[in-house]
């Protein structure tokens, strides 16, 4: 199981680290992805970060203000949020790749709770 956490209300160009830990089991061997979704949206693609070498992936809407990361020892990746805009405001999840392209919702599994994060001017 994953538990995202971390989310909450920040002011506009405020930061934030969620966290989306493991339970049950390990997923240190695993790519791991973030998506978010706002109400009436769809869920849509954030950050993506590849088990094997580290590469990441990261939505244009947030490349250079977010930075996905893992500890392995502490079977958890995070999702460092800085320079917040109001239209970060969404429900984000942590999801277990599974196959595919990595920008897509459905080459993921294992999705765990969200957590809010709010945006406020």
């Amino acid at each position: 199981q994953l538990q995202a956490c971390g989310g909450g209300l920040v002011q506009a160009g405020g930061s934030l680290r969620l966290s989306c830990a493991a339970s049950g089991r390990t997923f240190g061997s695993y790519s791991m992805g973030w998506f978010r979704q706002a109400p009436g949206e769809e869920r849509e693609f954030v950050a993506a970060l590849k088990w094997s070498g580290g590469s990441t992936y990261y939505a244009d809407s947030v490349k250079g203000r977010f930075a996905i990361s893992r500890d392995n020892a502490k079977n958890t990746v995070y999702l460092q949020m800085n320079s917040l805009k109001l239209e970060d405001t969404a429900v984000y999840y942590c999801a277990v790749y599974r196959g595919g392209g990595y920008y897509y919702k459905t080459s993921y599994h294992y999705w765990g709770q969200g957590t809010q994060v709010t945006v406020s001017s």
